[in-house]
């Protein structure tokens, strides 16, 4: 018997049972990136993802798109003071 309740608990691809631990818990902000001039995505479609975990810290990620349904997730270095466009106006991280 395990000492894990069953609802943590999941199958692997190869039979195996796990638990899903989890990590960290937060929120979290995506953007991409847009071309001023055209307000047609840049770079293929990159996007970003920051992850804010409860406590004050960041951590962020570049998402490159890939062939296929599947995108890369690179650690990015973490940069503070950065505002959004959300369409209307300029906003906070």
């Amino acid at each position: 018997m395990s000492a894990f309740p069953d609802e943590v608990l999941t199958k692997s691809k190869k039979g195996e049972i796990e638990v899903r631990w989890l990590v960290d818990k937060g929120r979290f902000t995506r953007y991409k990136y847009v071309d001023p001039a055209t307000g047609q995505e840049k770079e293929g479609g990159k996007a970003k993802l920051v992850l804010a975990i409860d406590g004050g810290s960041q951590e962020e990620f570049f998402i490159i798109p890939t062939e296929g349904r599947r995108s890369l997730l690179i650690k990015a270095e973490a940069k503070a003071g950065r505002k959004l466009w959300d369409g209307e106006k300029a906003v906070e991280l």
